[in-house]
């Protein structure tokens, strides 16, 4: 079976921890489609093709990499929304944060999440972990978001 290139979306305010996520991925190999999302609203507009991103679609292969503290409109939203739509309810995310306060964890599972990441403060740790989860993305089987068998 061939491998289809996932395309990462990362919805994250902080330049600093978008800049050290895309080059982390970036080092051990993860040279997909890559877009890069400073606030909620901005996701949820690329990810439904409206506002700024009117008429574009999003690939059926899309990952979304989701900061939960993020500005106009917080991540668990985003997440929410995406879940209880049918476009979009299949496609994986991975919520990055730096709470590990285990009822916002629950609250995330129970939304839909995939996979939720702490980002360690220590740089050296948060590099570390970006590094762990690109080695994670290059074997995960991501499920084609359209209305297909599954």
């Amino acid at each position: 079976m061939a491998t289809v290139p996932i395309h990462l979306v990362l919805a994250e305010d902080d330049d600093g921890h978008a800049t050290l996520i895309q080059r982390n991925l970036e080092r051990v190999g993860l040279v997909n489609g890559f877009t890069r999302l400073k606030d909620g609203q901005a996701a949820l507009d690329f990810l439904f093709g409206e506002g700024a991103y009117a008429g574009r679609t999003v690939s059926d292969t899309t990952l979304l990499l989701l900061d939960i503290k993020m500005p106009r409109v917080d991540g668990v939203e985003v997440l929410r929304r995406i879940k209880a739509d049918a476009r979009t309810a299949r496609m994986p995310v991975i919520m990055l944060t730096t709470t590990d306060d285990p009822r916002e964890i629950e609250r995330c599972y129970q939304l839909g999440c995939n996979v939720y990441v702490t980002k360690p403060i220590d740089s050296q740790a948060f590099i570390e972990a970006i590094k762990r989860l690109g080695l994670f993305l290059q074997v995960v089987q991501v499920p084609r978001n359209g209305n297909g068998p599954g």
